[in-house]
């Protein structure tokens, strides 16, 4: 049977054709025409293409094999024939449910961009179905990675700002906006961040960590505003915007200069993804009846005592029941999960990935992914959020640990959960042999653990944990303190939206406690927190010192890639020091209620052949003596002078 393609001049590309005669004559062929035409309603329910992924693949790419996941009523009944130049066709599978097949194809590296035709010959007709080999975009800037130069800016799209207020409800999508309620949708968007990209650029940052953007179709019960649910994976949110509108919101980041991160989850899915209905395997999930709920238990992946029952608990268990928990040991599917990143990074151009609930999945499966990702995008970096309680746990999870295990993670970059930790306590404790500032100094004492420090990605608060504020007992002298120290220390700060205008709040009653709109992001908000005339006087002095400190941060050399040197606690004050052959910046803590003069003999170490300071963040400036005068209850930061 000679197949004939019609598409590609009467219907949209994707249009499937069935054609049943393999000859015509050119009456017949108009005829045909007519009756396809005036049936295509009815025509396009007997396609047997419901969905492609990866919807479309760049030439140029260094994988030499392509995955093709294809759904559809009975598909794995069809014969799959590819004819492209450069495209050789490996294999088809079927994992048991007739409704998919896994297409396996092998790629050239000089594999020229075009339109490849797939055709799956079934029950006496030839399908063909269109698939796009797309050429890669060399724009600059795209796929750089992030560093500790940067000041990552975390948000929830949702809570940020609304620029698009038609998007807030979708028909057919399960929830719409309600303000009105903490756990619900917003109706935050691309377009509300887009038109504040100027206000983050000049409040410092320099790369924007979204929570999750996928789309996330599950019902208003369950609260998944947050993101970490997806229901497509290929899609974001349609009440954020369009893949393309997230697509332009990360090209006017670039062009601003500021970098975007994406959140991303390969533990588990929503329950209300298009897989859930039909799976394409019977060990596509974790058996929930085996393992139940995770006992969220990270640190038993690194226990060498574990038992075998709580290892298997951790990583097959579900983390709740409304997410279904991936089996990434299936073939399949750790190739789907790979392939989807690498779709995402090259189709938008983000810098960066954040992985969600890093130790819950597979972790060979991991140290493939983050390998396989890092081999085609050598500039780009990856953190993975290891929520455990101590250090050499959080250590292990970065590349370079010499476990007793031997397990290589290839991971760069670890949430440094520990910071958080040790900042929740380090300012409210008194001052001791290990608490207080103490604290502090031992935390630091043990980055002998960590492949690389400077790599972690350090804060004080998040999305998940209470703000640092109300830790404090909304004490602003202490958050300056502690977001002082953040953005000296090693390693990659982030700073969680609204810290800049004294947001605050406890995760009891509820998680959205933590994760209030912006002032300002709504249309007919009563004030616009985004400008000086919109936030009171102490937001307003809280905003200009984040601001400064930011600005400075993005020049000073010595914060980026500086060495460290800190000195033993005393008195409740603890200096440290980060320089390099460009510069030397001493920082040092009063934790204090009263002045202290700081001797300098102790640590002349590192002032020899400085005479005088600045302090970036007052201007003020002074001489080196015998002694310095430090205010109560202050981070005071001093570039040194020769």
């Amino acid at each position: 049977m000679k197949a004939v393609t019609l598409a590609q001049f009467l219907f949209k590309p994707r249009s499937m054709i069935m054609i049943r005669s393999s000859q015509f004559s050119f009456a017949s062929f108009l005829i045909a025409v007519v009756l396809l035409v005036g049936i295509r309603s009815a025509h396009a329910a007997t396609d047997p293409i419901v969905r492609v992924e990866p919807p479309n693949w760049w030439a140029g790419l260094s994988q030499s094999q392509l995955e093709l996941m294809v759904y559809g009523p009975n598909i794995a009944r069809s014969s799959v024939k590819v004819d492209y130049p450069g495209v050789r066709f490996v294999s088809q599978t079927s994992l048991g449910n007739p409704n998919y097949i896994f297409i396996t194809l092998e790629l050239d590296q000089e594999l020229a961009p075009g339109t490849m035709q797939l055709q799956f010959e079934m029950d006496g007709s030839t399908y063909v179905y269109p698939y796009h080999l797309l050429k890669r975009e060399s724009i600059q800037g795209r796929q750089q990675g992030f560093n500790a130069s940067d000041v990552i800016y975390l948000m929830m799209p949702d809570r940020f700002a609304n620029g698009d207020p038609s998007n807030d409800f979708i028909d057919g999508m399960l929830e719409a906006a309600n303000r009105n309620i903490d756990r619900a949708r917003h109706g935050g968007d691309f377009k509300g961040v887009m038109d504040r990209l100027g206000y983050l650029d000049d409040l410092g940052v320099t790369a924007i960590w979204f929570t999750p953007v996928f789309e996330n179709d599950m019902p208003f019960s369950y609260g998944a505003y947050h993101g970490y649910a997806a229901t497509d994976m290929y899609k974001v949110d349609r009440r954020f915007g369009s893949n393309s509108e997230y697509k332009a919101l990360v090209d006017s980041a670039h062009a601003r200069g500021l970098k975007v991160i994406m959140d991303m989850i390969h533990n588990h899915v929503g329950d209300q993804h298009w897989w859930i209905k039909d799976l394409p395997s019977e060990d596509w999930l974790n058996d929930f009846d085996t393992y139940g709920i995770t006992n969220y238990r990270a640190e038993t992946i690194s226990d060498p005592y574990v038992s075998k029952y709580d290892i298997d608990k951790m990583t097959n268990g579900w983390f709740v029941k409304e997410m279904p928990d991936l089996n990434q040991k299936n073939p399949w599917l750790a190739r789907y999960l790979i392939q989807n990143t690498i779709w995402w990074i090259e189709y938008s151009g983000i810098d960066g990935i954040r992985m969600d609930t890093y130790p819950y999945p597979d972790k060979d499966y991991m140290a493939v992914w983050v390998k396989t990702v890092l081999d085609e995008f050598p500039n780009f970096n990856i953190v993975g959020e290891a929520w455990v309680p101590h250090i050499a746990m959080e250590a292990y999870w970065q590349r370079g640990f010499n476990g007793r295990d031997g397990y290589e993670s290839h991971l760069p970059s670890v949430t440094d959960f520990q910071v958080h930790h040790t900042m929740r306590k380090a300012l409210n404790e008194e001052f001791g042999w290990s608490t207080g500032l103490s604290a502090m100094y031992h935390l630091m004492a043990q980055d002998f653990l960590y492949s690389d420090p400077m790599l972690n990605v350090v804060f004080l608060d998040n999305h998940d944990t209470e703000r640092y504020l109300s830790l404090v007992g909304e004490d602003r002298a202490k958050l300056k303190m502690a977001l002082t120290f953040l953005l000296t220390m090693r390693g990659i700060p982030q700073v969680y939206y609204g810290t800049e205008i004294l947001m605050s709040g406890f995760k009891d009653p509820g998680d959205a406690n933590v994760r209030k709109d912006f002032p300002g992001g709504w249309p007919g908000d009563p004030r616009d927190a985004f400008t000086a005339k919109g936030r009171t006087a102490a937001e307003n002095d809280m905003f200009n010192f984040t601001r400064t400190l930011m600005q400075w941060r993005r020049t000073s050399t010595p914060i980026h890639n500086g060495k460290f040197m800190h000195f033993i606690p005393d008195d409740n004050t603890y200096v440290y020091f980060r320089y390099n052959d460009e510069g030397t910046v001493m920082v040092v803590v009063n934790a204090s209620e009263d002045p202290k003069n700081l001797g300098l003999k102790r640590i002349s170490e590192r002032l020899d052949g400085f005479k005088s300071w600045k302090n970036p963040i007052n201007g003020q400036s002074g001489t080196l003596g015998e002694s310095l005068r430090i205010p109560p209850m202050t981070t005071l930061i001093l570039d040194l002078k020769k």
